[in-house]
């Protein structure tokens, strides 16, 4: 059956009006109460107030200066809380500590040092292990200049198996414009990177560039 429209007088409107202020649920026994309404139900009266347009003026924000409810009440112990709830000193079970080690999407072990994050300002971070290493033998990688592993294996992170090149060099030695060194048998590597050497040497100086990363190629 079609339901039928509630028809509203124009005092009642009015009185609707007067009230929005007030909350629904008791402005709607007031107003049965004050019209004799019996057919007014409280879905019926909070949609009249929809269409209408009506609003109470609640936010549901803290306004500034309100206090909390709960100011100065103590969490009431219960089981069930009480075994959930964090305790001080608490830390996650994944928690990461100081030199805890992870492996890379790249194949590269990365350690937790005590260094601040640049980006979330955390007491630690994760950093290459084998740049870590090497830099605290041989001091910072200059610019322009990156480490690569002579026995092609990522994840050995001795700093006598990584060795300084240009970053230029790099296409060279990769799968899609050199020779794969990283997959190459171990007997051939020196030769590759030997002429992957010379191909990069070749290129500084036909573009005139300065003898200075050629001396550090060489």
């Amino acid at each position: 059956m079609k339901a039928h429209d509630i028809s509203y007088s124009r005092e009642e409107l009015a009185w609707i009006r007067r009230h929005r202020r007030t909350p629904r649920r008791r402005a709607h026994a007031l107003f049965c109460v004050e019209f004799h309404r019996t057919d007014v139900s409280l879905d019926n009266y909070k949609s009249r107030c929809t269409r209408m347009k009506l609003k109470m003026g609640r936010t549901g924000c803290f306004v500034k200066g309100q206090a909390p409810y709960n100011l100065g009440k103590k969490m009431p112990y219960n089981a069930g809380s009480a075994r959930t709830r964090f305790h001080k000193g608490n830390l996650p079970h994944n928690t990461r500590y100081l030199g805890h080690e992870r492996l890379s999407k790249d194949g590269y072990i990365e350690i937790s040092v005590a260094e601040t994050n640049p980006h979330t300002g955390y007491e630690r971070r994760y950093v290459l292990k084998h740049r870590y290493l090497w830099e605290k033998e041989h001091g910072p990688i200059p610019a322009g200049m990156c480490l690569l592993a002579k026995d092609g294996d990522r994840s050995n992170t001795d700093p006598d198996n990584w060795l300084l090149i240009p970053r230029g060099l790099l296409p060279l030695l990769n799968g899609f414009r050199g020779k794969n060194y990283q997959a190459a048998p171990p007997e051939l590597r020196p030769s590759i990177l030997t002429l992957a050497k010379l191909r990069y040497v070749r290129g500084l100086l036909s573009k005139n560039k300065s003898n200075c990363l050629t001396e550090a190629v060489l």
